[in-house]
């Protein structure tokens, strides 16, 4: 496995050797609006499971001479539309400013294909329930690229063991998602909140995903949220500070945090870690680093009649992604459920909207 950029988040894009689950041309699939660096982490994934690669579009020639140096086998599209009326593509994976995402999934929708956006899906609720009506129209599917548990393999691996009843049922999820800002490396559109959503919206629906994923909860009522500006006179439309708790309609509960202070001294852009206590026994995820030990790192610690330290990285894959290929040739959701998908962006934005209500500016 090459190793990624661990130090700047906004370039994170694992690869790993994987079972190829098509030959090539079997799979066909674009890429396009490549606003946030995450789409070379989207097209990685699906390369890696055998998907091929055809088409490129952005209007910005610049983004897309930069994704031909890492994928000089695509074809440059001329437009959205040369993609749109391929016939031969089956899904298109998009990493465009937050608040366009939608408008663009649902073209891809209307012309036949899937989509496969960045987190976060959507800015508003009213987008969310647009998504909803279009998936019913079309019967295409508008999967999420939420990276970190789907191209994390400590955070994979822990939902394996939970499957499988190690620590018994889960009780209590603590998310802790630090990020690196990096300020000077962002676009305008980062720092203005219709556009990005707000910090619940965009780093939070990871962390709800997660939590939907490893309790089995359908639901979740939100019981607090806040948001904050406490570092960025400067950009008075960001912020950097965001914490929410969720109880689940199966009783298990949840905390979160996200935060754009990564100290300069970290060797990634952030110390992730996920905490669940079950009734058996618990386990720590240490996703990007063992702190003072090694980074980049990916490893569980669980406990239950006895410890035991589980090394992730390079051991597990990623296999969200071959599931994902073969959900939209077979017309199945074992990758994930559309309402999986939808309900963890749902969450997210009635977290945001309660935390805006209280947001604390110093």
């Amino acid at each position: 496995m090459a190793d990624p950029n661990i130090g700047n988040g906004a370039a994170y894009a694992p690869t790993a050797k994987a079972e190829k689950v098509v030959e090539p041309g079997e799979f066909n699939f674009a890429a396009a609006h490549l606003d946030h660096g995450h789409i070379y982490g989207q097209t990685n994934g699906l390369k890696d499971a055998g998907a091929t690669l055809k088409w490129v579009y952005d209007p910005d020639p610049e983004k897309v001479a930069g994704f031909l140096e890492q994928n000089p086998e695509v074809q440059v599209a001329e437009s959205f539309e040369q993609i749109l009326s391929d016939d031969s593509i089956h899904i298109i994976a998009a990493a465009a400013i937050p608040c366009e995402r939608a408008g663009i999934g649902f073209r891809c929708m209307d012309a036949g294909k899937d989509y496969f956006t960045d987190k976060s899906p959507f800015t508003t609720l009213d987008q969310l329930e647009s998504a909803r009506a279009k998936v019913a129209e079309t019967g295409r599917k508008y999967m999420v690229y939420y990276s970190e548990r789907l191209h994390n393999e400590g955070a994979m691996k822990a939902g394996e063991l939970i499957a499988e009843g190690a620590i018994g049922r889960v009780l209590q999820v603590i998310n802790l998602a630090p990020h690196r800002l990096s300020k000077e490396t962002r676009p305008d559109w980062f720092f203005q909140k219709e556009k990005y959503g707000g910090i619940i919206t965009d780093i939070g629906s990871h962390q709800f995903e997660q939590f939907l994923a490893y309790t089995g909860a359908k639901d979740a009522e939100v019981n607090f949220a806040r948001v904050a500006n406490f570092n960025h006179p400067d950009m008075p439309e960001l912020e950097d500070f965001g914490e929410v708790s969720l109880t689940a309609d199966n009783g298990a509960s949840f905390y979160c945090r996200m935060d754009w202070f990564t100290p300069d001294g970290s060797p990634v852009w952030g110390d992730g870690r996920t905490f669940v206590i079950g009734t058996e026994g618990t386990l720590e995820v240490r996703k990007y680093m063992d702190s003072c030990r090694k980074a980049p790192d990916s490893r569980i610690f669980l406990t239950t009649g006895a410890e035991q330290e589980i090394d992730c990285r390079e051991n597990v894959g990623f296999p969200f992604f071959g599931e994902l290929i073969l959900d939209s040739l077979n017309r199945t959701e074992k990758a994930m459920t559309q309402e999986h998908v939808f309900k963890a962006a749902e969450l997210s934005l009635k977290a945001q909207a309660l935390a805006e209500a209280c947001m604390f500016t110093p």
